[in-house]
């Protein structure tokens, strides 16, 4: 008997050895031995929820299906489902449909099955060049990282991100909490500057231009400047990272006390209007050379009325881009009430913002950037259809980096070592390994909106149209997007000249991934 308990606690060892120093899975490294368990639940889950516990599609934020899919494309696994779709589609309330061509566009041969193509699909527009900003350049990608501040994240979530975007060719947006070495991977940057202004802040907390052009000078990879009046994790609040998360290298990275509580205040000290907010746009892109935008949810529609007036009145000042970001939240954490009720989902809120810059004549100027759960085919096919350029993911991305939907980002206990700043636990997260799901679930997600447009008969994202989505109602009837949406006939559509680049490009190059 002894032998056999002997036995089996040198099973028990060597496999605790095995998972601490094994790379792949951040639950094992974490969690030896017991974490197996999390896999075992896994596998045998479809067959557990035929008769207990929930559907495939009832979890929220992000159902099981989806990270299911998320998962498969982020480890190149088998990403397709069987035996036909298990939604109603036909009495679920604004279900989406995707109105297929009858003689669909041929993508491009992908070359050898075994070695898949690297999916590069650029945007359809160039970013600050209405105002022809030294920096200006068309994005590499439309699908981008969104903004997740290390200190929400730990840095070797950043550090994975930002690899993978090298990886994937994509932008990777800082979040608020400043650029860090966590970010300088080799993988271009969109650097969020929010109302603490870390990173080019003064001791106070206001905005220090000299510290502004010495971020610049320390990190090259900066390609754009994102001025970010509001998210959709807590739209109008402040942020607040609590006291026990700034550690000694985000308090250097901020310019903030240790172990203090590090606020944001809800509203920016370097401007308090329209107009004053069009004048820091403008000093940011004359000092930097690098495109300016504003990131923001949706709440009063005035604000956007009035930009799109004062844009229209003086060419001489002008927003690069806008990011506009669905209430549905992210990881900032947030008081209950802001996080379910404040600012519009993203659907409704951008396509008021496109509607205003629309009637006015404004969209060939400004690249226009979606964030609010679009990291999957076909909400991101509905995004470009209501006139985005480009998108951004940011939980996908944490999906694909590890993450389980424990819904700990608040706490500093994520299991999986993303969004903590426990050195245990983000010890169980290899940046290089995850740095490859990163690149391959944008690579994954690129390819199945392209290959949805081609469906749709058209050769690019870009250059589909409201029409070729309907919404499905509970009462066996549906609606194209473009009533839904109340968009005009010539709306959400690139202008004729980067039509013309788009039938240009050739999607995509025959490269594979190393």
């Amino acid at each position: 008997m002894w032998w056999l308990v002997g036995g089996v606690g040198g099973v028990v060892a060597a496999l605790a050895v095995y998972d601490l120093v094994q790379k792949r899975h951040s639950i094992l490294r974490n969690f030896p031995v017991i974490g197996h368990l999390r896999f075992l639940l896994e596998a045998v889950g479809p067959e557990l929820r035929q008769y207990i516990v929930t559907d495939n599609d009832e979890e929220r934020p992000f159902s099981r299906d989806q990270r299911r899919w998320v998962y498969a494309s982020a480890k190149r696994e088998n990403n397709v489902f069987g035996f036909g779709t298990d939604n109603d589609l036909e009495t679920t309330s604004n279900y989406l449909i995707v109105k297929h061509a009858a003689f669909p566009e041929r993508g491009p041969d992908t070359g050898d099955l075994a070695r898949p193509p690297h999916w590069r699909v650029p945007a359809a527009k160039v970013i600050g060049e209405f105002r022809d900003r030294p920096g200006k350049f068309r994005p590499d990608s439309i699908v981008n990282i969104s903004g997740m501040s290390f200190g929400s994240l730990s840095g070797a979530a950043v550090s994975a991100l930002n690899r993978g975007a090298q990886l994937a060719g994509c932008l990777h947006a800082t979040g608020e909490g400043g650029v860090t070495a966590h970010h300088a991977h080799g993988g271009d940057l969109v650097w969020q500057i929010g109302t603490g202004y870390f990173g080019c802040r003064t001791a106070t907390g206001q905005f220090d231009l000299d510290q502004f052009r010495a971020t610049l000078d320390r990190y090259p990879t900066i390609r754009a400047i994102e001025i970010k009046l509001s998210q959709g994790a807590k739209p109008g609040l402040g942020g607040l990272l609590p006291g026990a998360k700034v550690t000694r290298e985000i308090a250097a990275i901020r310019g903030v006390p240790a172990g203090v509580d590090c606020h944001s205040p809800a509203t920016h000290s370097a401007f308090t209007s329209i107009d004053s907010m069009l004048d820091f746009a403008e000093l940011l892109a004359s000092t930097s050379g690098r495109p300016v935008g504003i990131k923001s949810a949706v709440g009063d529609l005035g604000f956007w009325q009035r930009l799109g007036d004062r844009l229209g009145e003086d060419p001489g000042r002008a927003i690069d881009f806008i990011v506009v970001a669905g209430g549905e939240g992210g990881t900032g954490a947030a008081p209950l009430a802001f996080a379910d009720h404040v600012a519009l989902p993203f659907k409704i809120g951008f396509s008021r913002v496109y509607r205003e810059f629309a009637a006015r004549r404004l969209t060939d100027r400004i690249v226009f950037v979606g964030s609010g759960k679009l990291g999957f085919p076909q909400d991101a096919l509905l995004a470009f259809a209501l006139g985005c350029d480009t998108i951004n993911v940011g939980r996908e991305a944490m999906l694909a980096i590890g993450c389980i939907q424990a819904q700990r980002c608040h706490t500093g206990h994520c299991p999986t070592g993303v969004a903590t700043q426990s050195r245990w636990l983000a010890r169980g997260l290899d940046p290089t390994d995850k740095a490859v799901r990163c690149a391959q679930y944008i690579e994954t997600l690129r390819q199945e909106v392209l290959q949805l447009s081609w469906a749709a008969g058209a050769t690019h994202p870009a250059l589909i149209t409201p029409d070729v989505i309907e919404f499905v109602d509970d009462r066996f009837g549906a609606r194209s997007a473009r009533d839904v949406f109340g968009y005009d006939l010539d709306w959400g559509r690139p202008s004729a000249t980067d039509c013309d680049a788009v039938a240009a490009m050739s999607l995509p190059p025959h490269t594979s991934m190393p």
